[in-house]
């Protein structure tokens, strides 16, 4: 794979970029939202050499009188070369996983420790061209834990919403009720003789009961309301605390991904919305409830934060708060030390 020199994202770190310049990444890194300059970067002074220090003219001790003697693997006298040594007769040649190995990908240009790349020592981090997979640890990624807190599990975050919901329902029950009776009064003659001409077989349409005219206008005045009470119950709950009451029960919060802090109110909305706000559309031959269904059931299938979809959107993800330690039962500390009963 070539590339032609130039600024590019490093994928090593894609907040900044750095200069390609055809086999390697050269130079420090700029960060990603400022104007690159037209050229490469300014060439970085070359470290000043190391003079090495003449050795003492006194024989070290243990040598035989000369200085600097170090036994070489191989001779006599010194160790005996170990089993797969480089240069060792009847010995295979690199190790098993060695770049370039048959089976084994190909290091790309710039890896640290290929050859012809010891001029770019000392220009920082090296890392594959622009395109290239960046290359991951075998094996399975650790759990995340955002702010030094385990992630909720799906079954603590489902009882909460369960109980929450059924707030929710309670609070419809005593400001919904009567649009509800008024709804199920105006549609009642309906249903009833649909039902009775379905269990006789008969088909018909003709001769059925009309729905009152108030039917639509209270279907659409008790999902409004319905909203509205779920929105006056939750979102402000969650902008200052995380926690509705069903996740204080269960020992769960949302906080937002980049910081442990309140969400606000603007955050605490959005995330809200996306669940909350399909309620209106019920009238729409239960689109809503699909909807929101999707939503409920999307943490399973989101990897590695278990996000839903309205934690995508307000950028929030639920974790497991620490049990608090009950101190009322514990035993008191004896104020005796070892050794002092006469």
């Amino acid at each position: 794979m070539s590339l032609e020199p130039g600024w590019y994202v490093d994928p090593a770190d894609t907040e900044t970029r750095r200069w390609w310049d055809g086999e390697g990444w050269i130079g420090a890194p700029i960060p990603v939202d400022v104007t690159p300059p037209d050229g490469p970067p300014p060439a970085e002074p070359e470290p000043a050499p190391v003079t090495a220090t003449p050795a003492a003219d006194q024989p070290a001790a243990g040598t035989g009188g000369r200085p600097d003697a170090t036994p070489t693997p191989g001779t006599p006298g010194g160790p005996s070369p170990w089993p797969g040594q480089p240069g060792q007769s009847g010995q295979a040649g690199p190790w098993p996983g060695q770049p370039g190995q048959p089976g084994q990908p190909n290091p790309w240009p710039g890896q640290p420790g290929q050859p012809g790349q010891a001029g770019q020592a000392g220009q920082g981090m090296q890392g594959p061209p622009p395109g290239w997979p960046y290359p991951h640890w075998p094996g399975a990624q650790p759990i995340p834990r955002p702010h030094g807190l385990p992630l909720a599990s799906y079954g603590a975050r489902l009882v909460a919403r369960l109980i929450d919901l059924g707030i929710v329902f309670l609070l419809n029950a005593v400001v919904n009720g009567w649009f509800v009776w008024r709804y199920i009064e105006a549609v009642s003659p309906y249903l009833r003789e649909s039902v009775r001409r379905a269990l006789n077989g008969d088909t018909s349409t003709e001769g059925l009961p009309q729905i009152d005219d108030q039917a639509g206008g209270l279907q659409i005045a008790i999902l409004v309301i319905a909203t509205a009470l779920w929105y006056a119950y939750e979102v402000p709950s969650m902008a200052a605390r995380g926690q509705t009451f069903g996740k204080r029960l269960m020992g769960v919060r949302a906080l937002p991904v980049e910081a442990d802090q309140p969400l606000g109110f603007g955050r605490a909305t959005r995330r809200w919305s996306t669940l909350g706000l399909p309620t209106l559309l019920w009238y729409c031959c239960g689109l809503g409830l699909l909807l929101q269904l999707i939503d409920a059931i999307s943490p399973l299938f989101d990897q590695p934060l278990r996000q839903a979809l309205h934690d995508k959107r307000a950028q929030t993800v639920v974790v497991q708060l620490p049990r608090k330690r009950d101190t009322s039962t514990a035993p008191p500390e004896s104020a005796d030390t070892p050794g002092d009963t006469p």
